[in-house]
């Protein structure tokens, strides 16, 4: 049985179906799984040099196309074209970073005091990724770059809002050079997801999605015992112990979060601000919220904003800040949604949250800002540590080693001082909690799925 709608571009400003995709046949699913497993006999044999030189050309293709990727991006997500262009262009990025690196990283490595053994990182065979639509790009691109380096074959399940980006990928990767059946996209279900990570010629599963999403594909890949990453959601902290100037630590907090309109899984969701510079540092927020528009076609400027994904996905935040309002939250502006049948939603900034509300506990994937007023370190600390996410954390202070201090108290996978975050293809990307495990990017991120294999001869 097959879920409804499929594949489909819808324009988020206006919410006209734009283009429709048919979802793939359980023949296509078969014949996909079967020329990977096919590809990854061959491609695992190619040397290393060779696949470094395709998957390089693959990365020099995202930028000369960005551009006309970026204009497929807007039209499907409603990215300012900026942006879109921007996460086209980053891709190369990381496609350079692992053909530069790669090789060193994927080199035997000697056991200490074992004389005669070795480490060695092997491909494991044909992996499934399952992709977001908020970074349809360069999220493919952290999970691909790593893994067609190493010599594994990647099948891709897209998210069903950016089929003309993935097939757009696809097309990359064919015109690089990347043979038939090492990278392959397909329109699949969800029922057909659950029957590719049962297929035992699938090896391996990454996803970046809902915690829902995670907890379905781990629990099936854990019953079919297959190695899987998973980059869920999250609730970052981002915490402000002091500054010189309120309103520049404002204005920084407040584009960090309306980054991809709020939609990013390590944006500043809960600002966490000491009490003596709290009512400033909202006044700012609540400044900047007033001056931004809706972004119509062509309009580029950073102070207008994008409609979020969907109707769908704004009607969500709505609720959840309708429920944080009745219950005592304060909605200092914005918070409503622009249109009849448009996901434009108006920057909003939220104070007065408390455990009571969704908002609390919930991860807010849009333009709001929750700002949380403390009055010592510790208060901030237990405040970041109270949700059941753990992605990424910032800590903000004039004295380096009093942030510091705090920062390395954060649950979370990636903790930055001074500094929204640390991001670039050679920076581990992951959380803790129910925001996933495993890795992406870095040289973490190309070992997570090889066999580390102990090669022994005695001597």
């Amino acid at each position: 049985m097959t879920q409804t709608p499929p594949y489909q571009v819808i324009d988020p400003a206006t919410a006209e179906v734009v283009q429709t995709f048919p979802y793939a046949t359980d023949a296509d699913i078969a014949a996909a799984l079967g020329a990977a497993a096919a590809a990854f006999e061959s491609w695992r044999t190619f040397p290393l040099a060779e696949r470094a030189a395709i998957v390089k050309r693959v990365g020099a293709l995202f930028t000369e196309r960005a551009s006309e990727l970026g204009a497929l991006v807007t039209r499907e997500m409603g990215k300012r074209p900026s942006s879109a262009r921007d996460e086209a262009s980053y891709c190369s990025t990381i496609f350079d970073y692992y053909t530069d690196h790669g090789p060193a990283l994927l080199a035997d490595r000697p056991l200490p005091g074992r004389d005669g053994a070795r480490i060695q990182h092997l491909p494991i065979g044909p992996l499934l990724g399952v992709m977001p639509w908020n970074y349809p790009y360069s999220q493919v691109a952290r999970f691909a770059a790593p893994n067609l380096l190493a010599g594994n074959t990647i099948v891709v399940k897209h998210a069903e809002n950016c089929p003309t980006s993935a097939l757009a990928i696809a097309d990359l990767m064919r015109e690089a050079g990347v043979p038939d059946g090492v990278y392959v996209n397909l329109f699949a279900t969800h029922e057909q997801v659950a029957t590719m990570v049962a297929d035992p010629r699938v090896r391996g599963i990454s996803l970046t999605g809902s915690e829902r999403a995670g907890a379905t594909v781990a629990e099936a890949a854990g019953r079919h015992l297959k190695k899987v990453v998973l980059e869920l959601g999250g609730s970052d902290a981002y915490i402000i112990l002091d500054t010189d100037d309120v309103a520049t630590a404002a204005e920084q907090a407040w584009a960090t979060r309306m980054a991809n309109v709020g939609q990013a899984c390590n944006s500043n969701k809960r600002i966490i601000v000491m009490d003596d510079i709290f009512e400033d540092f909202v006044a700012t927020l609540v400044k900047q919220a007033s001056a931004m528009t809706p972004r119509m076609p062509g309009d580029d400027s950073d102070k207008s904003y994008s409609p979020m994904v969907s109707r769908k996905a704004a009607e969500t935040l709505l609720a959840q800040v309708h429920d944080a309002v009745a219950k005592g939250a304060t909605l200092h502006i914005g918070g409503e949604l622009c249109s009849e049948q448009g996901a434009y939603f108006a920057p909003a900034v939220l104070t007065g949250v408390t455990p009571r509300m969704r908002v609390y506990h919930e991860e807010l994937f849009g333009p709001v800002a929750v700002v949380y007023e403390v009055s010592s370190d510790h208060e901030a600390v237990a405040l970041a540590n109270a949700v059941e996410f753990g992605l990424g954390g910032a800590v903000f202070s004039t004295d380096e080693e009093r942030a510091a201090k705090v920062a390395a108290q954060l649950d979370v996978g990636m903790a930055s001082v001074n500094a929204p975050a640390c991001e670039g293809p050679d920076v581990p990307f992951g959380g803790t909690k129910r925001s996933g495990f495993g890795r992406e990017l870095g040289p973490i991120g190309i070992y997570e799925f090889v066999n580390k294999r102990l090669f022994y001869v005695q001597r």
